[in-house]
C-alpha cells in the first residue's frame, strides 16, 4: 500500500474543499478534474495515487471517506468506477454515485445528496467526466421528499 500522502492546492474556502483519490486506472483523470476544481475555486486535496504505478483501489478510499465526513465534497476515480463505489458505500454516512453524465450527477446530488463522485476512467471521456464534476459540486439537494428516503438509507443494514 501506497503512504497516504495528502496534498493541498489553496482555493476559495467559501466555495468548500474537493477531495480525490484514484489508483493508476484513474491517475490521468485525477490530475485533469483536480486542476479543474481548484480553477473553479474550489480548496483541493488529493490523497492518491501520485503516479501510474499499479497500486489497489481499496486503499484510496478512506483518506476520501474521512474527509467526506468531516465535510468535503469526494471524487474517487479508478478504471471502471464500480471497485471504488462498492468500497466507499461500505462506510455509514457515504452515499458514493457512479456518473456516466452530467444528468446522473445532476440526481445523485438533487435526489440522493450523494457526497462522493465515482467515475470510471475507461468508460467516459475527459470532457464528460468534467461536466459530471461541475454538475456535482454546483447541485444542490432538493431535500422536501427526498430527505426521508436518504435517511432511510443510513438505517439499512443487511
Amino acid at each position: 500500500m501506497e503512504d497516504t500522502v495528502i496534498n493541498i492546492l489553496e482555493g476559495n474556502h467559501s466555495k468548500g474543499t474537493v477531495i480525490f483519490g484514484s489508483d493508476h486506472a484513474g491517475f490521468e483523470y485525477k490530475e485533469f478534474l483536480k486542476k479543474a476544481a481548484h480553477d473553479l475555486g474550489y480548496t483541493v486535496m488529493d490523497c492518491g495515487t501520485h503516479s501510474i504505478d499499479r497500486v489497489d483501489y481499496p486503499d484510496f478510499i478512506p483518506p476520501v471517506v474521512k474527509e467526506v465526513l468531516a465535510g468535503a465534497r469526494g471524487v474517487l476515480i479508478c478504471g471502471s468506477g464500480i471497485g471504488m463505489s462498492i468500497g466507499a458505500n461500505r462506510f455509514k454516512g457515504i452515499r458514493a454515485a457512479l456518473c456516466f453524465d452530467g444528468l446522473m450527477a445532476e440526481f445523485a446530488r438533487s435526489h440522493n445528496d450523494a457526497n462522493i463522485l465515482v467515475l470510471g476512467e475507461r468508460f467516459i471521456g475527459k470532457e464528460l467526466a468534467l461536466s459530471c464534476l461541475k454538475t456535482f459540486l454546483t447541485t444542490a439537494f432538493l431535500g422536501d421528499r427526498h430527505l426521508l428516503r436518504v435517511e432511510k438509507l443510513d438505517t439499512l443494514d443487511g
